[in-house]
């Protein structure tokens, strides 16, 4: 929140007289203090520069003296000659030095006075300081209400371009919408059409299929009318042939019957009879296939109703599909039309934003510049009432008393009693038993009485008289913030950064190398140090650089990808962690990125150098834009410590492990979780990816190296036979697994199959760091008792081993005995 001064009454004593001053416009009649200050200094000024001219005069007089001494000397020196010469020198030299005695007794005496008058003026000086320092804080005051005035407009100008800017955009955006929709309609209609028109020429082909089943059917149900008609009309004739012959048998027998005798009317009788069977048979063989004749007529009449059927409905799809194929090309050509007037749309409001949006670019610019103004003026205004006890600083006063004595118990992670002290916004919202600080009213203010009773901070020594009149002040006062400091902002992050102890120049034992790291060319070696980095030549050992200014212990080293500066992880345990980077060649510090409440133990560049990734004790995952050192993600998605960070080859991913026994695989720009694999089982320390992106890397307390997938986090495979815990991984790009581990050694495995391929022996102690550069093939390890050794990477044999620390000179054989 920013805030101004209430006007403030101030009575002074000057010469005798009460003088009260406003926080406001003085009258034009009374001069202010700082002109009367101004007239005392000059006062004193003309007594100071009368002194100068009476040592003038006096040096003048002395050299006189020195130049008729001389001459006095000379002319003693000549008496027999010039007496007369010599005497009148010497009343001369007795002259000036009455003149020298005079002209001293008369410096003395304006040294005196100028003394007095000094110490006159610094009195009137001191009365009047309160006064000259409250014109200050209203003049300061004045100028940054007129800033405050200035922002104020340029903000409502912005916002006013703004607005009308995301009318426009609004308004180009839904031109887009359109634009987008024609297109994916026109896509969706251009790739309908072949589909439609194959429909159609199968439509065409079904129905030309179904139009000669249609007249194949026809011509079999002429076929079965004609048969049935053919076996009606047999039918008929056969049964005319039977009535005849039947009209002969009955003749022919009856005349039989009236001769039996007579052979001729029995032979008549007997071949009528036979006549009248056969007759009787082929009546019942017509009546049999009119009856099959009458069965496949209807089946043909059924058949052809069928095909029939079959062929409108072949030819309404015919049809359907044509109009389909028809309506589908009419739609393409609209929505072409749609697409080119589309477009033409969004060109035309793309070209009316532009303007607007350059012209709100530059009031952004410019709105930027008056706050920045504003904000250094009113911080200035800030500072002066800071002398006249109208303001605190909470960054640079009371932020560091909370983040010292109170922080241990009331962070994010221990909020006891749900007070989560970490930022200005949690201290003012309070905890479980309300608000805790009342601004303006100290005496009421829980956070005052806790600490001004020694109730807090619990278990430790209580608050100085001093640290506990700061924080009642700051309550008094308002409790507000500094101008231009982020309400959210851990206090780590704002109080005042000091300077890291400087290191040792001689070790007098050495330190556990936790990290490091070669130069991208292979020819420096960077290491941990206790409160630095150090730089050896990577060929011989020796060392060649100290970057200083660091937490005391170096758990994290990565070189940009051009060699030129150097980012560096550490902390100091439970107390403090940072990240900071550093020019290689002169050690500058040129940016401190984070700061936090205990140990940062990892740091890794982007492949392309531009972002930095963090992780720590305090859980968390931190981005940042190396440029400019903003901080583009907060990823709080694990349960315990952050040990290991590692970027995919393309640097969309970023991939941890922690000591929650879990790796998890992010996405670099969102920060979404993508996978968690977990089957460790322990804690993880070392993390990173193949050189194809396709596979995740991990290793830690359970011995083991697993190869997992990162779309599913299912294990692809794992390399067992470690005898201890894993420290750190490297895996290169051509497929090469390199780790270290509590077990002492080095190992150098294939990617591809977990094939053990070296085992670097030589350390005494576990070894907690690994690095390798591909051009000189070379291998480099630390251990815990200080040393680094350089391996061939390729045979696996020792080059070069040496104790990194400065002037460390180990025990002599006689010494130890």
């Amino acid at each position: 929140m920013l805030w101004t001064p209430k006007p403030v009454q101030l009575s002074v004593v000057i010469a005798g007289v009460v003088c009260i001053a406003l926080a406001g416009p003085l009258s034009a009649a009374e001069p202010t203090a700082r002109e009367k200050a101004a007239t005392l200094k000059q006062q004193a000024d003309a007594a100071a520069a009368k002194v100068t001219a009476a040592k003038k005069a006096a040096s003048k007089i002395a050299s006189q003296e020195k130049t008729l001494a001389k001459a006095a000397d000379a002319a003693r020196d000549a008496a027999s000659k010039a007496a007369e010469a010599a005497k009148k020198a010497a009343d001369a030299l007795i002259t000036a030095q009455e003149a020298l005695k005079n002209a001293q007794a008369g410096t003395v005496a304006a040294q005196k006075a100028a003394k007095t008058k000094n110490q006159e003026v610094q009195t009137e000086l001191a009365k009047l300081q309160p006064l000259i320092d409250q014109e200050i804080v209203v003049e300061l005051t004045a100028v940054a209400a007129e800033a405050e005035t200035r922002r104020a407009a340029a903000e409502k100008v912005f916002q006013a371009s703004n607005e009308k800017l995301k009318a426009l955009q609004t308004a180009l955006q839904a031109a887009k919408t359109v634009e987008r929709k024609a297109k994916a309609d026109l896509a969706a209609a251009e790739k309908d059409l072949p589909t439609k028109t194959e429909a159609a020429k199968k439509a065409t082909e079904a129905k030309t299929a179904a139009d000669a089943a249609a007249k194949a059917a026809a011509d079999a149900l002429k076929v079965a009318t004609d048969a049935k008609a053919a076996a009606e009309k047999a039918a008929q004739m056969t049964a005319a042939t039977a009535k005849a012959t039947a009209g002969t048998a009955a003749s022919a027998a009856a005349a039989a019957a009236t001769a039996p005798e007579n052979k001729e009317l029995a032979e008549l009788k007997t071949l009528t009879e036979k006549v009248a069977a056969s007759t009787a048979a082929a009546a019942k063989a017509d009546a049999e296939k009119i009856t099959a004749a009458t069965a496949a007529l209807a089946a043909a009449e059924k058949k052809n109703k069928d095909a029939q059927t079959a062929a409108a409905a072949a030819t309404k799809a015919a049809t359907d599909a044509t109009a389909a194929v028809t309506a589908v090309t009419a739609q393409i050509e609209t929505l072409k039309t749609t697409v080119a007037k589309a477009a033409e749309s969004v060109k035309k409001a793309d070209a009316d934003a532009q303007p607007v949006r350059d012209e709100t670019a530059k009031l952004q610019l410019a709105l930027n510049t008056i706050t920045t103004e504003h904000v250094n003026k009113l911080q200035a205004s800030q500072r002066a009432m800071v002398k006249t006890d109208q303001f605190v600083m909470f960054s640079e006063q009371v932020a560091p008393i909370f983040a010292k004595r109170c922080l241990a118990c009331h962070n994010a992670r221990t909020a006891k009693g749900r007070y989560n002290m970490e930022s200005f916004a949690g201290i003012i919202k309070g905890g479980e038993q309300g608000d805790t600080v009342l601004p303006h009213d100290g005496e009421n203010s829980n956070l005052f009485l806790l600490i001004e009773d020694g109730s807090m901070p619990e278990d430790s020594d209580p608050l100085t008289d001093e640290e506990i009149a700061i924080v009642k002040k700051w309550i008094d006062l308002g409790a507000v913030i500094d101008a231009g400091v982020s309400p959210d902002a851990s206090l780590a992050t704002i109080i005042p950064k000091l300077p890291q102890p400087a290191s040792p120049e001689s070790y007098r034992v050495p330190m556990p190398i936790t990290a490091l790291r070669y130069s991208p060319d292979g020819k420096t070696l960077a290491s941990a140090g206790y409160h630095e980095v150090l730089l050896f030549n990577a060929a011989d050992g020796k060392r060649t650089a100290r970057i200083g200014n660091l937490a005391e212990r170096v758990y994290g080293i990565d070189f940009a990808p051009d060699g030129k500066t150097i980012a560096v992880a550490a902390g100091t345990p439970a107390q403090m962690g940072e990240v900071k980077l550093f020019d290689v060649a002169t050690g500058k510090l040129l940016r401190d990125f984070v700061t936090s409440q205990d140990s940062i133990y990892t740091v890794k560049l982007s492949p392309d150098g531009t972002r930095l990734a963090v992780g720590g004790a305090d859980r968390a995952i931190r981005v940042f834009e190396v440029a400019t050192g903003k901080q583009q993600l907060i990823i709080e998605d694990h349960a315990d410590w952050v040990m290991d960070l590692a970027w995919s080859p393309d640097g969309a991913k970023l991939a941890s492990a922690s000591r929650d026994k879990t790796s998890k695989v992010f996405d670099a720009v969102k920060g979404d979780s993508l996978v968690t694999f977990s089957s460790h089982g322990e804690p993880v320390f070392g993390v990173a990816f193949s050189g194809d992106n396709k596979q995740v890397i991990t290793a830690g307390r359970d011995k083991k190296i697993r190869i997992w997938n990162p779309e599913n986090a299912k294990q692809i495979r794992e390399i067992a036979g470690f005898s201890n815990e894993i420290n750190e991984i490297v895996v290169t790009p051509e497929g090469k697994i390199f780790s270290c581990g509590a077990d002492k050694l080095g190992h150098e495995h294939t990617l591809a199959d977990g094939k053990a391929v070296h085992e670097f022996k030589g350390h005494n102690d576990w070894v907690y760091t690994i690095t390798y550069h591909p051009g000189t093939k070379r291998v480099a390890t630390g251990s815990y008792d200080g040393e680094i050794r350089v391996w061939n990477a390729e045979d696996g044999k020792s080059l070069l081993n040496f104790i990194a620390a400065p002037g460390y000179k180990p025990p002599s054989a006689t010494a130890a005995k």
